[in-house]
């Protein structure tokens, strides 16, 4: 048997083929990630399955722990997440694997429909400040608005974000 071919077997290539850099963008990204999805010892179910689906449908990129003692037993389990799930295998180190599938069309509308992904958008805050008396004295009731660049303190005060520093040798390489 070919040795490709074999390899296909083992990890098969999603509807969406993913090149080296961007595998190894992903596995950067997932560095950080904990575990969102834990396989007990009894392995794989349709429960494990649905929640590995909605997991990778809100986050695109997410990490599995397997609790399986047999490596071959996990890269079975792995092989059959990839497709049952059409999600494209990013890496796979000791009980650990890294899971990728974009976010669909569909997915993404919804969530924009149901206002369901709003990071930069301006909210309201309402910021009560005590009087400075010492005897008592109502507080002052204030609505803030606060943008997606901008954070709001606990003494009421709006501060803008800093800006995210990069390295220096990212700096020249772009």
């Amino acid at each position: 048997m070919n040795g490709w071919k074999f390899l296909s077997i083992l990890f098969p290539m999603p509807t969406f083929p993913l090149n080296p850099r961007r595998r190894a963008e992903l596995r950067s990204a997932a560095h950080a990630l904990n575990p969102i999805v834990l396989i007990s010892s009894d392995g794989l179910s349709t429960s494990v399955l649905k929640e590995i689906d909605n997991a990778l449908d809100s986050h695109e990129l997410i990490k599995v722990r397997v609790f399986v003692n047999e490596r071959n037993t996990r890269i079975a389990i792995y092989t059959s997440i990839c497709n049952q799930l059409d999600a494209a295998p990013v890496q796979h180190i000791g009980k650990l694997l890294v899971l990728y599938r974009p976010i669909s069309k569909k997915t993404e509308a919804l969530s924009e429909i149901a206002n369901v992904k709003v990071r930069g958008a301006p909210r309201t805050f309402k910021v009560i400040k005590s009087s400075g008396y010492v005897g008592g004295g109502r507080p002052s009731v204030s609505k803030v608005i606060v943008r997606g660049n901008e954070r709001l303190t606990s003494g009421g005060l709006i501060k803008k974000a800093k800006k995210y520093r990069t390295s220096i040798k990212r700096q020249k390489n772009t």
